[in-house]
């Protein structure tokens, strides 16, 4: 983990937009439509899921990947429904078509990509989609061979509560307002990125859906409490977070558990992917070794 250390706190500018040559692009079809994805590796390696959050990309993980394919797995990650490249999936896609994006929705996306590859797959779920992740994996565990949870919603019912800076405003505003100005914060970087990273924020919003922002939040404010079927699901788990998280660390050790968890505190923010891929990367591999 030293050495992670020194290769994280190496991370200089980068264009977050661009990949290597040997990245794989596709497009899976989902039941809400057709999903952007991305895989890096060797096609008989293990297999790593790595699914992005609200507003976010595969890019993401544009760190991460490369250094789980030179550890001989098959790393892959795809854009939810409605954000970024993977726009044009929706609700209005589905069979009946609905109104707007709901966790059923995500989790049915889910399945369907952990369906169209090796299973069972190590999953990591970011932010939001570590809600998407765990109610996936109860309901189709056969699918799992770990879960690792990445600054996920530590928190059951209305999740945005516990945030330290608008977890009392959470209350008053519903869910779908909050998208405009959660968009609107993101794009004048008041989280402090990099310029780098900042200017790759903003271009997505060039794509991504604001109705998807919206119904994303409004999910987050009815989080389903999944405590004991994650803990009964004798899946190897990891809560992974930064120190400097929108929720308290003390939230998520507390999260990790009660549900059994092994617990990784960085010293970062929201985006240990981004800023400390090394280290969560070593933690990730340590866990999939649990799982022999």
């Amino acid at each position: 983990m030293a050495d992670a250390q020194r290769q994280d706190a190496a991370i200089g500018p980068r264009d977050w937009s661009a990949w290597p040559a040997e990245a794989e692009h596709t497009t899976i079809h989902a039941p809400s439509g057709p999903l952007a994805h991305v895989a890096m590796g060797s096609p008989d390696g293990a297999r790593v899921l790595l699914v992005p959050g609200m507003t976010g990309s595969k890019e993401d993980f544009a760190l991460m990947m490369p250094l789980l394919a030179a550890s001989g797995y098959r790393a892959s990650s795809y854009d939810l429904a409605g954000q970024y490249e993977s726009f044009r999936a929706g609700p209005e896609r589905l069979r009946p078509p609905q109104q707007h994006y709901s966790l059923e929705l995500f989790v049915a996306d889910l399945i369907a990509v952990l369906e169209q590859g090796a299973a069972p797959a190590h999953v990591l779920g970011y932010s939001f989609a570590g809600t998407v992740a765990s109610a996936a994996l109860t309901a189709r565990p056969e699918l799992f061979a770990s879960l690792t949870l990445l600054s996920a919603p530590p928190l059951a019912g209305q999740a945005l509560r516990g945030f330290k800076v608008l977890g009392p405003a959470s209350w008053v505003v519903p869910g779908r307002a909050l998208g405009p100005v959660f968009i609107t914060a993101l794009r004048r970087n008041v989280h402090g990125a990099a310029a780098d990273r900042a200017a790759f924020v903003t271009a997505r919003f060039a794509l991504t859906r604001r109705g998807s922002v919206g119904d994303i939040l409004a999910l987050m404010k009815a989080t389903p409490d999944l405590d004991e079927r994650l803990r009964a699901s004798g899946i190897p788990i990891l809560v992974a977070a930064g120190a400097r998280d929108v929720w308290p660390d003390a939230a998520h050790r507390a999260f990790a558990e009660r549900i059994g968890a092994r617990v990784l505190i960085l010293p970062t923010g929201h985006s240990p992917c981004e800023t400390a891929p090394h280290q969560l990367t070593v933690a990730m591999l340590d866990l999939f070794g649990a799982d022999r």
